[in-house]
């Protein structure tokens, strides 16, 4: 499939990061864009980018789903891609993660890709038509040590979505998941918790990957165009994917060997 100028797109996470460069992709393919984001007024970042309207939407409430949804209904009557990627990071040794963190991180990454898709998902079954992509990660699929929250979390929105591609099928709704590895992003501002070395360590990874968000956006989008499930978009994600599938002794010795490694830094 190829994605057609004037399909309208929603994005949530729009003005910084991934969403960010997801909204210049599809603005690039003459898309409409409903860029959401939790800033009062428009973002610097979103401003003057041509068919792009910004709403500030906290994902936690659904009384800003029903204004986004309000919104589509009145401006588009319809919509053919919902991005589901607003998200937060956290992380560090289970003992001390606190459950206020736990619920931080579950309200957003997971509930919030939830009202995301049942807010809209009656608008597309009517279609017959659209699809639901929605931002996970490499740790929904592999579970590295002191990640527990965030592996949690991204391991729901990878099962969440496969619900989705089979329940929705039938209706000619399409399903896909994002799961990229560490790549550039101000993911790092929203890291909480106790455990300082662990997320000094998540920080590193971040900060130190090659890849960016703009990469990782495009082959998203070349995903969707190749009407992928799961989106696996680096090199790094796919060799760790095949590890866990195709040789999981090795993949369970080499994350023994992380978790001792770091297990020597406490």
């Amino acid at each position: 499939m190829t994605i057609e100028r004037n399909e309208r797109v929603l994005i949530t996470g729009a003005a910084s990061g991934l969403g960010l460069a997801l909204v210049k992709e599809f603005v690039a393919r003459g898309c409409r864009v409903l860029a959401l984001d939790l800033h009062e007024d428009v973002p610097a970042s979103l401003a003057g980018l041509e068919k792009v309207t910004y709403l500030k939407v906290d994902v936690t409430k659904d009384a800003d789903w029903d204004k986004a949804y309000e919104w589509v209904v009145t401006e588009w009557d319809g919509l053919d891609y919902l991005f589901n990627n607003a998200g937060v990071a956290a992380g560090g040794r289970i003992e001390l993660t606190q459950m206020d963190q736990w619920q931080w991180i579950i309200d957003i990454n997971l509930l919030g890709v939830v009202r995301g898709c049942r807010k809209f998902t009656p608008m597309l079954k009517s279609q017959h038509s659209g699809r639901i992509v929605n931002t996970a990660s490499a740790a929904g699929l592999i579970h590295p040590p002191r990640m527990s929250e965030y592996n949690a979390v991204k391991a729901g929105v990878v099962a969440l979505s496969e619900t989705l591609f089979h329940e929705l099928k039938p209706y000619g709704v399409k399903v896909s998941v994002i799961c990229p590895t560490f790549f550039k992003t101000n993911l790092t501002a929203s890291l909480r918790g106790k455990d300082e070395s662990s997320q000094n360590s998540t920080a590193a990874l971040i900060n130190m990957s090659k890849v960016t968000a703009e990469q990782i956006a495009a082959e998203a989008v070349k995903g969707v165009e190749k009407n992928r499930h799961i989106i696996l978009t680096d090199r790094n994600g796919r060799l760790s994917y095949a590890a866990k599938r195709f040789a999981r002794p090795l993949y369970y010795r080499t994350m023994a060997k992380v978790a001792q490694h770091m297990s020597k830094k406490d």
